[in-house]
């Protein structure tokens, strides 16, 4: 009697295969992991009370609304280093018309909008019609905007950063949306906590449940048999950089007005934040898999170490090293558990 071979398409995969093949599973045990390391060494006994919940929330949901739309453009298959100083450029782009040119917070706020889908576009535009790699022309961007930001800030206000935001139209409407506080207890969380959460929903469901997310996947995997199969990479690429500038915006947005004020050089650097924690949450460098829930959770793991370190009394100024021993640590687990993730039966 001859075997029957089971076709491989139609079997069952089991549960451990299932959530070995997750992306964002290598950042939660990590997670869970730094979590507890910084619980046992607190010296203050907050750090697992709702006050050390709301201040590490507080530092990783800002990171958490970039870097996860940052975790979309890499799985396209590419990276946005203007994304920091875009955060420094909006803040002080909406100070300057309320402050300088007397308008509406709120109107302030659409031109803001408006500039970063202009700049996002732009950059997807030279990338795919230019064919030069995303780190070179969002670089460009990068230093563009830096040294526009220092050289209008200091001619239309005479000093490095904008102020007195508070006083504009429109602005206290604008404070509760963007940067008011959620009181819980004793404490208070930023509502910033609320817009991480929307953030992460809604890209995950843009990546796992819509059309575009399977585009994504493929202009990120094979951008030559995803444009065979009829997918509009370009439009895809682009729409990507926009999402992940107008992403930055809004971030700036919400400093500019919690602070009312804002510095020229603010957000410089935290573009390699985002793109970390989108590493950490099991995207890949070279494009076509990760997780938007894996980038949320590598902004959370950011935002733990941030107030961990001197809960523990530890010198802060090994925190450098701390993230990027979570870095190397966090893509040698994604790599170790995808490739047994591969190699698992089923």
């Amino acid at each position: 009697m001859a075997t029957q071979i089971k076709d491989e398409r139609v079997a069952q995969t089991s549960l451990a295969t299932k959530l070995l093949q997750r992306p964002e599973l290598g950042a939660l045990i990590g997670a869970a992991v730094i979590y507890m390391l910084f619980w046992s060494f607190d010296t203050t006994g907050n750090f697992a009370a709702v006050g050390g919940t709301a201040g590490w929330t507080d530092i990783a949901a800002p990171i958490g609304i970039i870097a996860v739309f940052v975790a979309l453009l890499m799985i396209g298959g590419e990276f946005d280093l203007s994304t920091g100083v875009m955060v420094g450029t909006s803040g002080l782009l909406a100070g300057i018309l309320t402050t300088e040119y007397n308008l509406n917070v709120w109107l302030a706020i659409a031109i803001v909008f408006a500039f970063a889908l202009g700049v996002g576009f732009i950059n997807g535009f030279v990338v795919v019609k230019t064919g030069l790699p995303s780190f070179i022309v969002t670089l460009a961007t990068f230093f563009v905007l830096r040294g526009a930001n220092l050289a209008v800030t200091k001619e239309l206000t005479g000093t490095v950063r904008v102020a007195n935001v508070e006083d504009s139209a429109g602005f206290e409407g604008a404070f509760n949306i963007f940067a008011s506080r959620l009181e819980v207890g004793t404490s208070n969380f930023q509502i910033s906590i609320l817009w991480w959460i929307v953030a992460t929903i809604f890209a995950t469901w843009l990546l796992t449940r819509t059309q575009f997310g399977n585009w994504i996947f493929a202009s990120g995997g094979d951008k030559v048999a995803a444009r065979n199969a009829g997918v509009p990479v370009t439009r895809t690429k682009i729409t990507l950089f926009m999402m992940s500038s107008l992403a930055a915006a809004f971030v700036g947005i919400m400093f500019v007005l919690r602070l009312q004020g804002m510095q020229a050089g603010q957000g410089v650097g935290m573009e390699f934040f985002y793109i970390i924690a989108a590493a950490v949450g099991g995207t890949l460098l070279m494009g076509g898999a990760g997780s938007a829930i894996g980038a949320s959770i590598g902004a959370a793991i950011m935002g733990i170490a941030d107030i961990g370190i001197p809960y523990a009394l530890w010198d802060q100024d090994w925190r450098w090293t701390f993230i990027g021993v979570i870095l190397l640590a966090a893509v040698l687990t994604n790599t170790f558990i995808g490739n047994r993730a591969k190699g698992a039966k089923r």
